[in-house]
């Protein structure tokens, strides 16, 4: 920045910026919060049914009367999908790397699409193969950002998160307090809930370095009423904020990407309750399990838990006789 400036001109600059240094900012501004916004993130394993569940919810919420904004934070770009009845939203990556390539502006109507008091976007992610879903995340909260995301005025903004939260671009809203609170989609079978508890650790995680983000609670998909979701919940300490019955009129509906959480229909009372609850859960601090727990909370003849270890040994290791070599060293012979 300052390559080719004199030494008198350099001087000068430097002066000036001290100057600007000592300028005491603008006291803060105490006025009464007339609108806060609850940004919620999802976090749930892929095909658990989270993108059923929100666009559910979002609709729900804005059919109470509360303004919503639906982002869709998984590379698939599939959460605004049910809500749109099947049609794909363009997502946010692709407009952008398209209208740069033209030399122009992403604008809001480029990815920003309404259906009923619902607003929703897709962020997207890279094409197959060519690039990091973590980083196309992160890079799409940057252009969120120039689009002014944090002006946007909302009740409620719910993100829609891969539940592979060790990616850091999916546990962005974790790491980075982008949210007051998160909610685990799961379900009474093991991979969902090892899901689920990874998220829990990532919240204690980042709580133990100063984060504020907690789990509001639990939403138990597809539930056949095992109790293995109760269970997990109990013993890491979260509710179960809401339960969507296992049932062959919400499977059909949701293949035919139908929206169900609609007021006085069959299924608008659980949708209703559910989003009254999802803005009234309080964050809270959960206390993740260990493997074994985990498995604990399984029949061992299910899981095979009741297996114990049997420590390998060099003999094991290696072809017969292979095992008595002292070394790896190789000796050559004298010239």
């Amino acid at each position: 920045m300052t390559e080719g400036l004199s030494e008198m001109t350099l001087e000068s600059f430097t002066e000036q910026l001290r100057d600007e240094a000592m300028v005491e900012p603008d006291p803060v501004v105490h006025t009464e919060v007339t609108k806060e916004t609850q940004i919620i993130a999802i976090y749930g394993k892929g095909g658990i049914g989270k993108s059923f569940t929100l666009a559910n919810l979002s609709y729900m919420l804005a059919q109470q009367g509360k303004k919503v904004l639906l982002i869709g934070c998984d590379p698939k770009s599939d959460t605004t999908s049910l809500l749109f009845g099947g049609k794909a939203c363009p997502t946010i990556l692709e407009t952008s790397s398209r209208k740069k390539a033209a030399g122009e502006e992403v604008e809001i109507g480029d990815v920003c699409f309404k259906r009923d008091g619902v607003f929703a976007m897709e962020l997207g992610g890279p094409e197959v193969g060519r690039g990091c879903g973590g980083r196309g995340i992160i890079h799409g909260f940057e252009l969120l950002e120039k689009l002014g995301f944090h002006e946007w005025d909302f009740d409620y903004v719910l993100l829609d998160f891969l539940g592979d939260v060790v990616c850091g671009g999916f546990g962005l809203p974790i790491a980075r307090d982008m949210c007051q609170k998160v909610v685990v989609v799961g379900s009474n079978d093991m991979q969902s809930l090892y899901v689920a508890n990874n998220v829990c650790s990532a919240v204690q995680y980042f709580r133990k370095l100063g984060g504020n983000v907690g789990v509001a609670g639990m939403i138990v998909n597809k539930d056949d009423g095992s109790g293995e979701a109760q269970a997990f919940a109990d013993a890491v300490n979260i509710p179960i904020i809401g339960s969507i019955p296992q049932d062959d009129d919400i499977r059909k509906k949701s293949a035919n990407y139908q929206i169900v959480g609609i007021p006085g229909e069959r299924w608008g009372d659980l949708f209703s309750s559910l989003a009254e609850t999802l803005g009234e859960a309080p964050p809270t601090l959960p206390n993740p399990l260990d493997q074994d727990g985990l498995i604990a909370l399984f029949d061992t003849e299910d899981t095979g838990g009741d297996f114990d270890l049997e420590p390998a040994s060099v003999e094991d290791m290696c072809a017969a006789g292979g095992a008595q070599k002292t070394s790896l060293e190789i000796i050559y012979d004298a010239v």
